[in-house]
């Protein structure tokens, strides 16, 4: 069982982990909301969201709302992965 939380290097970065923690629910949150609640610097998260955007876990977007805003959404496959990766983790810890 934690052989498989281990194998899944997307999600075993805690900081990438709490980026699709907080997406989960919400499917879409603005670049600044994200980085402001997790207490992030603009290049930390960055670096993350590029990561995640690669494995095709989230998408990331301009959007004009009041002002040009980066926005970013999870993809079905990042929500898939998170709630697989929840489910292993519940697993492996409800057993002790």
């Amino acid at each position: 069982m934690l052989s498989e939380i281990a194998k899944n290097s997307v999600l075993g970065n805690s900081v990438r982990l709490g980026i699709m923690l907080y997406l989960l629910p919400r499917r879409k949150v603005l670049f600044k909301t994200l980085q402001e609640v997790l207490e992030l610097t603009p290049g930390n998260l960055d670096s993350h969201l590029k990561f995640l955007k690669r494995h095709g876990y989230v998408e990331v977007r301009k959007i004009i709302a009041d002002r040009p805003r980066t926005a970013v959404w999870i993809t079905d496959l990042g929500a898939e992965e998170t709630m697989e990766y929840i489910k292993v983790l519940k697993e492996a810890f409800s057993h002790n």
